[in-house]
């Protein structure tokens, strides 16, 4: 048995993507996914032996324990992703290809490894991560028209945004749904052309943006800027989008968007100043269930008395 393990981002779904149109399966497979915060999906295989099993897009060190104990159930481990990973794990089993540089994602890292034999979907995977000037440095090689860069971008776009969400109730596709509607292209310009998923993600996109730019910023007006979105699936799907968007619209100020859980607690979306894109994965890794990489990152679950503290060190971190 074979094991694909992505994240369900667009990041994670083109990456896979890639890598199997290049490498495609005789054996059985499995495919595991979750929502775009589900990111120790390894454990979900604890019972796996004796099986392969291909990564992408979650980070090592978040999986570690889990990773450690297939590699020891004579599991074969091959490793893509741009997250903090930790010390490394030598294993004769394991193969990695992890870059972490923030100008980086794992779509890219992907394509340098199949030597851009799939480059188009890498482009769609650095759009939807919020990589443009790499995606457009991708997109010179293969001198596309601005249209064709412009497709390329929704895609990856509407497939990152289709990424965010408590659970996957809160998605209009699951992910696994999105990949399996790819999976037969070799060429997104064919699947957009067919596509009967692009168009009910861009009709929710217009309507939830179209909410979420009305939500005014929280505090005092300072060097960074904070929102604050309320519990309603709208909010936790365009949380990504958003982030990136007023990222990109002031690159000085690093930017901090509050969702709501229905637990209580608050879910947190980290983008570092666009100009410095740095430091956001270490302050995150400072509170329970906080992870990413160094220009994007959250936490999943912070009780609500430690937002004042958070706010102080968000600014403190960006000052």
């Amino acid at each position: 048995m074979h094991y694909d393990i992505f994240n369900g981002d667009a990041d994670g779904i083109f990456s896979l993507h890639q890598y199997r149109l290049h490498n495609p399966l005789s054996e059985e497979r499995c495919l595991l996914t979750g929502v775009k915060r589900d990111i120790c999906l390894l454990s979900q295989l604890e019972n796996v032996h004796n099986c392969s099993l291909d990564v992408f897009d979650i980070s090592l060190d978040s999986n570690r324990t889990a990773l450690q104990k297939l590699l020891q159930q004579n599991n074969g481990v091959t490793y893509f992703d741009h997250h903090f990973a930790g010390a490394p794990i030598n294993s004769p089993a394991l193969q990695t290809h992890i870059d972490t540089n923030p100008a980086m994602c794992t779509s890219l890292i992907v394509n340098r490894v199949l030597h851009n034999h799939h480059g188009l979907w890498a482009i769609c995977g650095a759009f939807g991560d919020n990589l443009h000037e790499p995606a457009m440095e991708l997109a010179k090689t293969f001198r596309l028209s601005e249209q064709q860069i412009g497709s390329l971008r929704q895609l990856g776009e509407l497939f990152n945004y289709n990424g965010y969400g408590l659970t996957f109730e809160d998605l209009l596709f699951h992910p696994r749904d999105l990949y399996e509607a790819i999976e037969p292209y070799s060429d997104p310009f064919e699947y957009l052309e067919n596509s009967s998923q692009v168009g009910t993600l861009q009709a929710a996109y217009q309507a939830d943006i179209a909410l979420a730019m009305q939500e005014k910023e929280v505090g005092k007006p300072g060097k960074n800027r904070v929102y604050h979105l309320p519990d309603a699936p709208w909010a936790r799907r365009i949380v990504g989008v958003l982030s990136n968007l007023r990222a990109r619209e002031r690159t000085t100020a690093a930017h901090a968007i509050i969702t709501e859980n229905q637990d209580g607690s608050l879910r947190i979306s980290i983008r570092a100043p666009f100009a410095d894109q740095r430091h956001a994965d270490t302050l995150c890794k400072l509170y329970p269930s906080g992870g990413g990489r160094a220009a994007a990152a959250g936490i999943n679950s912070l009780p609500k008395d430690m937002l004042d503290h958070f706010l102080n060190t968000f600014h403190s971190f960006y000052s």
